[in-house]
């Protein structure tokens, strides 16, 4: 299993045999117009590759939401019409309007290539925020030959969380750990923020925690460096929680 952090939640996994592109955003730096008022414009970096690059041999496209900063409009334009595209039911109007012919909502489980997938609801913040934030899935991918994965999304540590990670033993966990807090409601982060990246770690000790979402939207107030420093103090090593740059290819 390879997994490439591009940027932000956009990864392109290699697993199975096949290559999976997770919540494209493709777009260029400072693109996206800011999320809420005193905020700046999305994302706060470049890619770090071409988008050529990204999308080359992709053998399909997973989308645990539709929000731009995990499926914009470039990768509607780039990404083939007819690529294999794994979409979440609150996702089904967003998609219909799409100009691509293989789109599968996954409800539940979907099978495709000898990979196995399970969707499980996330909750994209609490208190006042949620209502605004939609309806977010998660991703546990599991094959014969490969250890099973957990593509976490945007979600705070919640109950569905913990219970995946029960129930699927997942030897790999991917988190988006950024700290997402909107102006004057800083109490409700959007996802996870450093001490419940360290709780994941804690509760699934045999897993290696793959920490993204970091420092490219502008909402997000967690550092890869202030991660690594609060896993640190919280005695979680630097070989079970990484924390990839732009770019970085993970081998698992």
């Amino acid at each position: 299993m390879e997994i490439q952090l591009i940027r932000n939640a956009t990864l392109k996994i290699k697993y199975a045999n096949k290559t999976i592109l997770v919540d494209p955003m493709l777009c260029e730096k400072e693109t996206i117009p800011p999320f809420m008022k005193g905020l700046k414009k999305n994302p706060t970096v470049e890619l770090p590759t071409t988008i050529e690059t990204i999308i080359n041999d992709v053998d399909a496209v997973m989308v645990t939401h539709s929000h731009p900063d995990h499926f914009d409009s470039v990768s509607s334009e780039m990404l083939a019409e007819n690529i294999p595209i794994f979409a979440t039911p609150a996702d089904k109007d967003f998609f219909s309007k799409q100009n691509f012919s293989n789109i599968s909502i996954v409800e539940e489980q979907i099978s495709w290539q000898e990979i196995n997938v399970t969707r499980i609801e996330g909750q994209h913040g609490s208190g006042p925020v949620l209502p605004h934030m939609g309806e977010v899935s998660e991703f546990v991918l599991q094959s014969e030959n490969e250890p099973t994965m957990y593509i976490v999304s945007d979600t705070i540590l919640v109950d569905a969380v913990k219970d995946a990670i029960t129930k699927y033993k997942p030897k790999v966990i991917v988190t988006n750990s950024g700290n997402g807090v909107f102006p004057g409601l800083e109490q409700f982060p959007v996802i996870m923020d450093e001490k419940q990246t360290v709780e994941v770690a804690k509760l699934a000790s045999d897993a290696t925690i793959i920490a993204v979402h970091l420092e490219s939207i502008d909402f997000n107030k967690a550092t890869r460096q202030s991660l690594r420093n609060f896993a640190a103090k919280e005695g979680i090593s630097a070989t079970q929680l990484l924390i990839p740059s732009d770019g970085e290819t993970v081998k698992i």
